[in-house]
């Protein structure tokens, strides 16, 4: 369903990773004229990220091939999930470009032209976006040393989405399918909304239309409104069940599988905390094969901890 430790991540990626779903966001957010251009019908989305390691915390990434002018092109973005500003968002923006462009000469090593890749951002706090969009406006010259030198500095900027500026009528106007409507909506409203429930009660028509289409992909909106949003059982109970017998059913199924990750995730941290008594700080490795593994594998690792000689053993 998703990942609780970054469900911003894993709703944007189940939504808008449907080259269906992004085409209708980027319609909506790109110039007319690229637009006009591009055949987002024959998006495709490409695997991989290009995100720093240590920054997938707050960043998600999403690449998509797409036709412009017969050539072939890409389109990238990036969700910034923080609520404070990245200063140096553009600079790390071309930085992701320039591994998208190493990867194709990798797989286009005769190429002596690269592809163009448009980059966007989507920002979904409440506080406006305030950093740079263009590259040269970090550079830090000023007045004549700055004319002196402008020829010679790179020239780049993205796109931005910056749904903290975006109201309700502003989203609803805008030509995007229902999936999206919703998870920019949840995206920028839902985090720590004990008020949700309520504030959900006029998008009934997207909610149904989800359910219509693809109840799986209605039951992740719900997973992550419960896993990110604070809004009281009993009132996010009542809204499902005014959206009738379905949505009802998707809302106990999120909930029976949130208990089992709950559960899941208690084990694991037990587990590791009696593997550290016994044998030292687990190393990150092992630390990811407990935090995916099963109830059922937790509690036969469990069983080994007083009886094997090594961490190795006892998570064989």
């Amino acid at each position: 369903m998703g990942d609780p430790l970054n469900p911003h991540d894993a709703v944007f990626r189940r939504v808008l990773g449907e080259p269906a779903h992004a085409a209708s966001e980027l319609r909506s957010v790109l110039p007319a004229g690229l637009v006009e251009r591009l055949e987002l019908d024959r998006l495709a989305p490409v695997p991989g990220s290009f995100v720093d390691e240590t920054l997938r915390w707050r960043h998600s990434d999403l690449l998509f091939t797409v036709p412009i002018d017969d050539r072939e092109a890409f389109i990238y973005v990036l969700v910034e999930h923080q609520s404070s500003n990245d200063a140096l968002m553009a600079f790390r923006m071309l930085r992701y470009v320039t591994r998208i462009w190493d990867r194709f000469l990798v797989d286009h090593p005769k190429a002596t032209r690269l592809p163009a890749v448009i980059p966007l951002v989507v920002h979904h706090h409440r506080r406006p976006w305030a950093a740079p969009t263009r590259l040269e406006d970090l550079v830090d010259l000023d007045g004549q040393a700055a004319e002196a030198v402008w020829e010679y500095l790179p020239r780049f900027g993205y796109l931005l989405d910056d749904l903290a500026v975006v109201d309700g009528p502003v989203l609803r106007a805008r030509p995007l399918t229902p999936a999206v409507r919703l998870t920019l909506l949840l995206l920028k409203i839902a985090p720590g909304n004990r008020a949700l429930a309520g504030d959900l009660h006029g998008w009934d028509e997207d909610m149904r239309a989800v359910m219509a289409n693809n109840i799986e992909l209605f039951s992740a909106l719900l997973y992550y409104i419960q896993v990110v949003g604070e809004t009281p059982i009993d009132d996010l109970h009542d809204l499902v069940a005014w959206l009738g017998p379905e949505a009802e059913k998707a809302y106990m199924t999120t909930a029976e599988m949130l208990r089992a990750e709950g559960e899941a995730r208690g084990r694991a941290e037990m587990l590791v905390k009696l593997l550290t008594i016994r044998f030292g700080p687990v190393p990150q490795t092992a630390l990811d094969l407990i935090h995916a593994a099963s109830i059922d594998q937790l509690e036969t690792w469990a069983t080994r901890v007083l009886t094997e000689p090594t961490l190795q053993d006892a998570l064989r």
